[in-house]
């Protein structure tokens, strides 16, 4: 297993900022996952780790050894990629052993690892067959398996999944984090797709414009977002954002939509313009009025099978928020909002941050 720093790393294209100051470590064994939305930097992180990207400045440590003037032959790192880069020609057992036959492994041994690697994948039956015989989840399996029979010090993975139609993703989504947990190898992992991020991770970086905004456990990410930029990122569907403002400070008094609330944060607020955020599965959408409950009109129902999407108008402001299967709500018609004021999490506007 090997731990992985980041010291100071910026990356530069010409004059443009890719990475900035970029200062982490990845625990040994760890599962770690970068996330984002395109452009953030991801990949070139990714390809920094594995030597096909110089730094512009700082250095990568591989334990306490720096790599940065290591080909990416010497680094000992195995990158499974998104288009899979199976050889057509060779069968599976061939594409598996390909790692080994440079090595110029002998024979006995080879048959013996790929076997084995082969039956950890669920392929045993599968080796006589050619990539273009095989479904997307089944290469991708290939390829990990590739990656897999070299024993590297790290794995890297650059959106392996995105290929895959939604239920193969859910189902590999399981197979990579079994077999992370039986090879225990340090692996970097990079998705656009936060759900990818937070079912996969031990930790998670959230990466925009070439900065971490946070890292963290997913579940510190979700329940505690630094900034708007991670809360509305992290989650799905997307948190729900209010315009709201202080009314009076001793004691703490927000009003938010004509609603007037006394919120516990951590940090009073050094403005007065703030933004609440409210996940839309704490929004329930009912027909009945209920104490405490607020107006609004319904303006899409989706269903979600056990549950419904319900997209109202709070006046001017959309929310989105969850109803009952059997809930006799009619698009244009009106509907009672309720949420608990402990899930409502406060922003500071011109700062962004975490109130």
């Amino acid at each position: 297993m090997t731990e992985i720093t980041f010291e100071k790393i910026t990356k530069h294209f010409d004059r443009v900022k890719v990475i900035q100051d970029l200062n982490l470590t990845v625990n040994k064994g760890e599962f770690f996952t970068f996330v984002g939305p395109s452009g953030c930097g991801k990949s070139t992180i990714l390809n920094m780790l594995a030597g096909l990207e110089d730094v512009t400045s700082g250095t990568i440590f591989f334990d306490d050894m720096p790599v940065n003037d290591l080909s990416p032959k010497d680094r000992d790192v195995a990158m499974v990629f998104q288009s899979y880069a199976l050889y057509p020609h060779m069968t599976v057992y061939d594409n598996i052993a390909f790692p080994l036959k440079m090595k110029k492994q002998q024979n006995v041994s080879l048959d013996t690892e790929v076997h084995r690697v082969a039956s950890l994948l669920s392929l045993d039956d599968l080796l006589k067959r050619k990539p273009r015989e095989l479904s997307g989840g089944q290469r991708q399996r290939v390829a990990l398996g590739r990656a897999i029979i070299r024993k590297p010090k790290v794995f890297l993975m650059d959106e392996p999944l995105s290929n895959l139609d939604a239920r193969l993703r859910v189902e590999m989504r399981a197979e990579l984090k079994k077999l992370h947990n039986k090879l225990k190898i340090t692996t970097i992992y990079v998705t656009h797709d936060q759900a990818e991020a937070m079912s996969l991770s031990d930790r998670i970086a959230v990466l925009y414009n070439g900065t971490i905004q946070q890292c963290g456990t997913p579940r510190e990410v979700y329940i505690k977002p630094k900034n708007i930029m991670v809360a509305g990122f992290i989650g799905s569907p997307p948190m729900n954002f209010v315009p709201a403002s202080v009314q009076k400070s001793a004691p703490l008094e927000v009003i938010c939509n004509e609603m007037i609330f006394s919120p516990s944060i951590e940090i009073l607020p050094e403005n007065t313009n703030l933004v609440i955020g409210i996940r839309p599965e704490d929004v329930l959408i009912s027909f009945e009025k209920s104490a405490g409950s607020i107006e609004v009109t319904v303006s899409l129902i989706e269903s979600a099978g056990s549950f419904n999407w319900i997209d109202v108008m709070w006046h001017r402001i959309k929310v989105k928020g969850v109803s009952q299967i059997d809930e006799r709500l009619q698009t244009g018609g009106t509907a009672f909002m309720k949420f608990p004021l402990d899930k409502v999490i406060i922003f500071d506007k011109e700062t962004e941050r975490r109130m």
